[in-house]
Parts: structure tokens; C-alpha cells; sequence
């Protein structure tokens, strides 16, 4: 598959497509202190803490996550989620990835497989004419979210590189998420200055995330457990719609847990990876991500 179909492939299986056409949702309110303001419990600086947080998550290995991508508008909520496990140090993972059931109810979706690694995401049950046992292959750097937002997840150690570019952060308190006591953070980060901090593979995605959002800023709630780790992660992004220009938000949320678990990915062989062009407009009756138009 050639760059171009690659690029074809990134304009047609876009998740945003499953939310454009919904209308602009809320948006998530940025919180500005760079200090922990006194409050008992806070461990140093907020913001040096969240930014190593991706570093310490290569630390820990590997983890299984949860995920989910919801947009509210008009009284609906379109909710995606994924499950699966992934690797911090090589950068690959794999999600079960579950779409909304249609407002009419009609038909249900097929579980949509993808693998994420350094710079493609995989996708399989695509629907839209893609054979059943042929995956979609995307390059992240040409999708204009960076992939934040295109499988209907968030990678998990790009949502954490994107911490690196935290600009404000204040400490919120101690919580606890499924039990792990947690410091619970909340803060701004902006997706150029995290591009420039990032690893060698996210640097591009971020740097057109950066361009392709209605804003570089992206708000945030982050907490950590006493070892710095992320277990949860709840960021938003906000994107341009349509001839309007209406800007639309997606609150994305990551959950890690199980740290240490055994992660087995295997990414397609080349003679398993779709050529060709992925037809528009068919992914909602076909059970795959619906087409971004």
C-alpha cells in the first residue's frame, strides 16, 4: 500500500466521522496555577510531574487500558469504548474497540480490532467493502488529529506525550480510581509545545494535531498514582465541523491498570493489509467507523 493509499485510507476512516453531522458540544474549561496552592497531600510541582509521566510510564512496561470517547449534543451522547492491552516501551498495543448502536437501532456494530504502533494505526472489521480477514493500515502523521481522536481512542502513550506540553496545572487532591489512591491534577496542555518534547514517534502526529484542531489546547484532568503512574486521563479535544466552522468537542478518557501485564501483539504482514480505496459513506451500514466527510 502505497503513501497515497495510506493517505486515501486516513481521510475515509476517521472516527470523527461518527460524530460529525451532531453539531458542536460543550466544551471542556481549561484551570490555570502552576503551584500545588497549599494544598495537603501534593507531592512537588504539578506541572514537572505531569510531565514525566509519560516517562514513567515506559518505566512500568505494560498495562491493560480502557477506553472511551464520548461527544454530547442536541440531549445525545455518542459514547465509543475500547478495551485491551498495551506496551509502553515498544509502543504497541491492541483495543477492542465497541461503536455506538445506531439512534434508530437498526443494527448493531461489529467490535472493530486495532493494533497501535510507532506511526500506523491498524484497523480490522473496517466494514466498507474492506475484506473480513484484510486490516486497514493509516500513517498517524498524515490523519489531522494525530490519531488522538481517528480510531475512536486515544493512543495511550500519546495521550501521555501530549502531558509533556502542560503548560498550567494545579493539584486537586487525593482520590482514589478503582481503588488506587490517586493525586488527581488539573491543567492545560498545548499540543505544539508537547510536539517539541515528544518522543521521535509522536513528534509529527502531535505537530499536525497542533495544526488540525479548532485549538492547540488541549484541557485536561490527570491522576497519578504514588508512583507517578497514570490511571486516569481524561482529556479534550476540539475540532473544526463542517462549511460552518463549528467547532466540536470530544472528551477522551484512558484508563490504566494491571500493570505489568503480558502484552502479545503481532502486527500484520504486509499480503494482509487492504490496497484499496475504502468507499465513503458506507462504514455506518457496513459495521465499520463511519466515513468522515
Amino acid at each position: 500500500m502505497d503513501r497515497r493509499q495510506h493517505r486515501r485510507a486516513g481521510k475515509t476512516v476517521v472516527a470523527v466521522g461518527i460524530m460529525v453531522g451532531l453539531g458542536a458540544a460543550a466544551t471542556g474549561c481549561s484551570v490555570s496555577g502552576t503551584a500545588a496552592e497549599g494544598v495537603s497531600g501534593a507531592a512537588g510541582d504539578p506541572v514537572a510531574a505531569l510531565h514525566r509521566a509519560a516517562d514513567t510510564l515506559r518505566g512500568a512496561g505494560t498495562s491493560k487500558a480502557t477506553t472511551s470517547m464520548e461527544m454530547a449534543t442536541g440531549g445525545t451522547r455518542v459514547t465509543i469504548r475500547g478495551k485491551g492491552v498495551y506496551d509502553f516501551r515498544h509502543r504497541i498495543g491492541r483495543l477492542t474497540v465497541v461503536l455506538p448502536q445506531d439512534p434508530a437501532g437498526d443494527f448493531e456494530h461489529r467490535p472493530i480490532t486495532e493494533l497501535l504502533a510507532p506511526g500506523a494505526l491498524f484497523m480490522k472489521n473496517r466494514g466498507a467493502g474492506v475484506p473480513a480477514d484484510k486490516w486497514v493500515r493509516v500513517e498517524t502523521a498524515s490523519l489531522s488529529d494525530g490519531n488522538l481522536v481517528t480510531g475512536g481512542a486515544t493512543d495511550p502513550y500519546a495521550a501521555a506525550e501530549v502531558l509533556r506540553g502542560t503548560r498550567t496545572a494545579a493539584y486537586v487532591g487525593r482520590t482514589e480510581v478503582a481503588g488506587t489512591p490517586v493525586r488527581h491534577y488539573r491543567g492545560t496542555a498545548d499540543l505544539t509545545s508537547a510536539a517539541r518534547s515528544a518522543s521521535a514517534d509522536d513528534k509529527a502526529p502531535l505537530r499536525a494535531a497542533a495544526k488540525g484542531f479548532a485549538t492547540a489546547e488541549v484541557p485536561f484532568d490527570a491522576y497519578l498514582d504514588d508512583e507517578g503512574r497514570i490511571r486516569k486521563l481524561r482529556q479534550r479535544f476540539s475540532f473544526v465541523n463542517g462549511p460552518e466552522k463549528a467547532a466540536v468537542a470530544v472528551a477522551s478518557t484512558t484508563l490504566l491498570y494491571g500493570f505489568g501485564a503480558p502484552v502479545d501483539v503481532r502486527l500484520p504482514r504486509p499480503q494482509d493489509i487492504y490496497a484499496g480505496r475504502i468507499a465513503e459513506g458506507e462504514g455506518q451500514s457496513r459495521g465499520g467507523t463511519p466515513s468522515a466527510h
